[in-house]
């Protein structure tokens, strides 16, 4: 399994790609809880699009995250790209009301931007559509 954090000033992106299984399970874990504290809320944005593979392992990543929002009291989970297969999963366990659902990373990522009124993005009259963001506001963490 292979997980892409970056780092923005409002939110954490996380791109797996893989086979999310048990161990990958474990891992995926891991790294959502080295990043927590990257965002207020913390805000994550889960790119799963790329897996190869999952098993109910990706419930267990999901549900943690969850309960570790609602013990700290504040928390989003965007799910981007999601397939069919795993909004089908997340409906029956009853966690799909509590992610937000997203077509594209840059777009939740500027949306995210402009919620938060940070004046270089608000000044700006339409939500950039490149993917390209400023070496200041981002940081990336390979493994």
């Amino acid at each position: 399994m292979r997980i892409e954090t970056t780092r923005h000033l409002h939110c954490t992106v996380m791109r797996a790609s893989g086979v999310l299984d048990h161990a990958g399970r474990v891992r995926f874990s891991a790294r959502i809880n080295s990043v927590w504290d990257w965002s207020p809320g913390p805000t994550l944005v889960l790119d799963l699009a790329d897996l190869d593979f999952y098993d109910s392992s990706v419930i267990g990543v999901l549900a943690m995250a969850m309960q570790r929002m609602a013990e700290e009291g504040s928390g989003r989970i965007f799910v981007v790209r999601p397939s069919d297969h795993l909004l089908s999963v997340l409906r029956l366990t009853d966690l799909l009301p509590h992610v937000e659902l997203r077509d594209s990373v840059e777009q939740t990522v500027a949306e995210l931007m402009l919620q938060s009124g940070d004046p270089g993005i608000a000044e700006r009259s339409t939500i950039p559509r490149s993917p390209i963001i400023s070496r200041l506001n981002v940081r990336r963490d390979h493994g």
